[in-house]
C-alpha cells in the first residue's frame, strides 16, 4: 500500500551550483589592514539622560 516516492538525490556539486544560481558570487573578504575600529560618538539611546532622576526615568517608561 505505501508507495515509496524517491526524491532526486543530489551531489555536492549540484547543491554548490544550485547555491550559487541562487546568491550568485560572494563579495571579496574583507583583509585585516582594511578593517576599522568601531566609536560610539552617540550616547546610548537605552540608558535614562545623567541629569534624569530614575524614579522620573521609571515613571516615563512604566518600570
Amino acid at each position: 500500500m505505501a508507495e515509496d516516492h524517491a526524491s532526486p538525490s543530489f551531489t555536492d556539486e549540484d547543491y554548490t551550483f544550485l547555491r550559487h544560481v541562487r546568491f550568485g558570487e560572494m563579495p571579496p573578504a574583507v583583509r585585516p589592514e582594511e578593517r576599522t575600529a568601531l566609536t560610539e560618538t552617540d550616547p546610548r539611546r537605552d540608558q535614562p539622560d545623567p541629569g534624569d532622576a530614575q524614579d522620573r526615568w521609571d515613571l516615563r517608561h512604566g518600570a
